[in-house]
This record gives C-alpha cells, sequence and structure tokens, in this order.
C-alpha cells in the first residue's frame, strides 16, 4: 500500500485498528486473477509473538484452493472514510482529497482442523456478541448438537500468519492548523463517516480547537 510518510502508521496501532475493526477484504491471487471476499476476523498471537488472522469461508468458496502454500494473501481493512471539497479550505489552490483510515494484513494462509474451527467459531462470536451488551451473548451452545455440526461443515476455518502490516491514516495530518480546523469543522456536518472522519482529526489534533472549546465555554458562562 503506497503510504506517504505523513499518514504512515506503526505496527502497533495498525493492528490495534485491525482488531478493532474486525471486518476487511480477503484477498489471493489464483494464478490469472485477483479473488476476494468480506468477512470477519480476529487477530491471535502465535506463541513467538507473530499476529495471526483467524477466520472461515463457505466451503465452496475459491479462495479455499489457494489455502496452505507459500504464497501471500492480502487481508484489507478499511474504516471511515470522507471526500474533501477544495471549497472548505482556509488556502487557495487546494485540490479534492478522500479521507480515510486502512490497514493491511498479508501473508500465507492455511487450513485449520476441525477442533481449531470449533474455538474460533466461539471466539469470533464472542467478539462481536460483546459489542452487543448488555444483551445477553449468542453462544454456539444455544444450537442443538445436530445443527451445529451441520453448519460446520458448511465452511472451513483458515489462519492467516501475518508477515507484513501497513498502516494509513490519512487525516490531513500535513495540512496548516487554519487548514485542518476547516475541514475538520466541515466534515462534522456531513454523513456518519464525515463525522467519524471529524472526530478522529480532532482526537490527532486537540490543541487547534482548543479555542473552540474555550468559545463555547465563554458563552454558556
Amino acid at each position: 500500500m503506497y503510504t506517504p510518510p505523513f499518514f504512515k502508521q506503526d505496527r502497533a496501532a495498525s493492528l490495534k485498528f485491525a482488531e478493532a475493526r474486525g471486518f476487511g477484504t480477503m484477498c489471493a491471487f489464483d494464478g490469472s486473477k485477483p479473488i476476494a471476499s468480506p468477512l470477519p476476523f480476529y487477530l491471535t498471537y502465535a506463541a513467538d509473538g507473530t499476529p495471526q488472522a483467524a477466520f472461515h469461508v463457505a466451503r465452496h468458496n475459491p479462495l479455499l484452493k489457494l489455502a496452505g502454500s507459500d504464497a501471500s494473501w492480502l487481508l484489507a481493512v478499511n474504516g471511515p472514510d470522507a471526500y474533501v471539497s477544495p471549497d472548505w479550505y482556509v488556502s487557495p489552490d487546494q485540490v479534492p482529497t478522500w479521507l480515510y483510515q486502512s490497514v493491511h494484513l498479508s501473508g500465507p494462509v492455511r487450513l485449520l482442523t476441525d477442533d481449531e474451527l470449533s474455538v474460533q467459531i466461539d471466539t469470533l462470536s464472542d467478539k462481536f456478541e460483546s459489542w452487543l451488551l448488555p444483551k445477553k451473548p449468542w453462544t454456539s451452545g444455544k444450537m442443538t448438537a445436530g445443527r451445529l455440526e451441520t453448519m460446520k461443515k458448511a465452511i472451513v476455518g483458515l489462519v492467516m500468519n501475518v508477515e507484513e502490516v501497513e498502516g494509513s491514516f490519512k487525516l490531513n495530518q500535513h495540512k496548516s492548523d487554519a487548514d485542518y480546523a476547516a475541514i475538520a469543522n466541515a466534515l462534522s456536518a456531513g454523513d456518519a463517516d464525515a463525522r467519524q472522519i471529524s472526530d478522529l482529526m480532532r482526537q490527532a489534533r486537540p490543541q487547534v480547537f482548543a479555542n473552540d472549546t474555550n468559545m463555547l465555554e465563554g458563552s454558556a458562562s
């Protein structure tokens, strides 16, 4: 992934982002064309500290034919994104751009055993059910044994041994304070993704917005 120095994220920040998102697009090359599937995943770590992305796919997914080799797959994990109009800048002669968060994990992929798949199913559901608290979490134990086994036979567990981690968070870090604040303020009036980008910009450079906070506090007193 091409990443200018201003936007490059370190390994720890990139892995933290990927784990928090838990959903991405897995891509591989079959020798003639790329194959990709959107899917949920979770990160775990091998005994030597190597990150691993655990996931599963339908048994008839063409990605399965490519698992087990030394070839590297790519897991693209994206966050919010937003278009930026040149009209929003304070400085003249700007161009349209797009702000976003993205992390790429790459490495070889191997098949899981049936026992490993059972652990993966429970770990994956536990991860995402925790997002719904205080709802009582769903567990595979709620299914009848026969139905669960039937569903398990329809999927195959996989794990990527992550050899490369790339992160790019393009949040206008290279812009002046005035332009940075103008874009964040404009995006705060946009859709959900635009508002998330605005919040991330404010978190990254809070000092730029200190005067806005002070003004609000003064008007309330």
